[in-house]
């Protein structure tokens, strides 16, 4: 029948249409292991898709979707659409962002399922030996970062009077400025009333930071949970969701280029997250040395703490930069000192950001930078935390997505960085 024939055939290259061996590729080899019909159903396929062997033998299968059956909304809709998207997303984040980071995280580790696989490991075992690992890794930073993450927490009220009195050492350059605020606040108050004799105000101040961390606690454990419980039922189906994929896809154009793509973006969100995880270690390691070299309390601190603030673009780096200015204001003599440890802190993820990432990080994976700091600082509004750790992987799975779909390839040219052209063979089905 005409999809036991497609499995069992091999397909050279037309020399009028130019099209490809039918079977050519490894995901092309994945497509044919989902496409496993009985003769009943192999007729009832050819006869629903209207795809017969001639057809697929000389590449004329028509396209899923012709210039005839495009739907082209008003701006209007498009706009009203995007702001109910928007509130829809912001109103869900309780829910998405979990789900959003499991998929995520089963894109990046189905590679190491798969090689588990081949190994003779069943896709339970290793979808729980992968999720173990990550929950230990996890459990045991926590509890290396509990005892000097404690101390700070103590040590907070005196933080504030701490850089106050540092900054005592930069004040004679802002001297002059200082005298004129205070010139022009006794001219401003000259005029008020006085307040009268007797009469004492009272300033109540409450401390809720703290209070409202260790109230969220158990919000951000369920959120971990969840996360970790929903990547370890993605990871134990296998490629389940990839068979339905095929199958619900009406022509067999459709389910190579489906395969296609979901096998790209697997590839390249797996070897962006695998290249940046070292090239942050890489990072963590040098600001721990640097710290301890500087005199810095907890140097090990300050590496994690680089390492994982570098997963968020730009915005990862700034804040390194603050914590460590902060934290040399509180523990060294000088605030001289102080502003020399931000500066190597921001030299290192200088040098990580302009040299080392471009340099490993190929350039089919390299984004254009001010969608990125967008995109980053737009999630970070939306998801806080959880959406700058996620937005530069949908920003790699869309840009993917966009080279492979033809009326997309704009989107996927504009998301690239300055340089880089898509290229002219992109696996790309009309």
């Amino acid at each position: 029948m005409c999809a036991n024939n497609l499995l069992s055939q091999d397909r050279t290259d037309d020399p009028k249409t130019g099209s490809k061996n039918l079977w050519n590729t490894s995901d092309d080899k994945v497509l044919a292991s989902y496409i496993q019909l009985t003769p009943k159903q192999s007729r009832n396929w050819c006869k629903e898709t209207d795809v017969s062997d001639s057809s697929v033998r000389t590449g004329s299968v028509e396209p899923a979707i012709t210039p005839q059956t495009k739907f082209a909304p008003s701006w209007a809709v498009i706009g009203i659409f995007l702001i109910a998207l928007i509130w829809g997303v912001a109103y869900a984040r309780s829910f998405l962002m979990p789900v959003v980071l499991g998929i995520l995280l089963q894109l990046v580790f189905a590679p190491v399922r798969r090689k588990l696989e081949r190994w003779g490991i069943g896709p339970g075992f290793a979808a729980a030996l992968i999720v173990g690992t990550l929950l230990s890794l996890l459990i045991a930073g926590t509890i290396g970062l509990s005892g000097p993450v404690r101390t700070w927490v103590d040590r907070a009220p005196l933080i504030g009077f701490e850089i106050r009195e540092k900054m005592d050492d930069l004040r004679e350059v802002t001297e002059g400025v200082q005298k004129a605020a205070e010139q022009v606040d006794e001219l401003t108050n000259s005029g008020e009333k006085e307040e009268e004799p007797g009469v004492q105000r009272v300033r109540v101040e409450e401390d809720t930071g703290l209070l409202a961390y260790a109230m969220s606690l158990p919000w951000v454990i369920a959120q971990i949970v969840f996360t970790l419980v929903l990547m370890f039922f993605l990871l134990s189906s296998g490629d389940m969701f990839y068979e339905k994929l095929v199958h619900v896809m009406p022509t067999f154009g459709d389910k190579r280029q489906a395969i296609r793509i979901a096998y790209d973006i697997e590839r390249k969100l797996s070897r962006y997250l695998f290249t940046i995880t070292l090239i942050n270690a890489g990072l963590g390691l040098a600001i721990g040395l640097t710290m301890f070299w500087c005199g810095m309390p907890n140097p090990i601190l300050f590496g994690l703490l680089g390492f994982l603030l570098n997963y968020i673009p730009y915005l990862g780096a700034i804040i390194g930069v603050a914590v460590a200015t902060m934290v040399g204001f509180v523990s060294l003599d000088l605030a001289q000192e102080a502003l020399l440890v931000g500066g190597a802190y921001f030299a290192l993820t200088s040098i990580e950001g302009q040299l080392v990432t471009p340099y490993f990080v190929g350039r089919s994976l390299r984004l254009n930078t001010v969608v990125v700091f967008l995109s980053v600082t737009f999630f970070a509004w939306l998801w806080s935390v959880v959406g700058m750790l996620v937005a530069t992987p949908l920003l790699v799975a869309m840009r993917t997505f966009c080279e492979h779909i033809p009326a997309l390839q704009q989107v996927g040219h504009f998301l690239s960085a300055r340089g880089y052209e898509l290229e002219e063979d992109a696996p790309v089905e009309s």
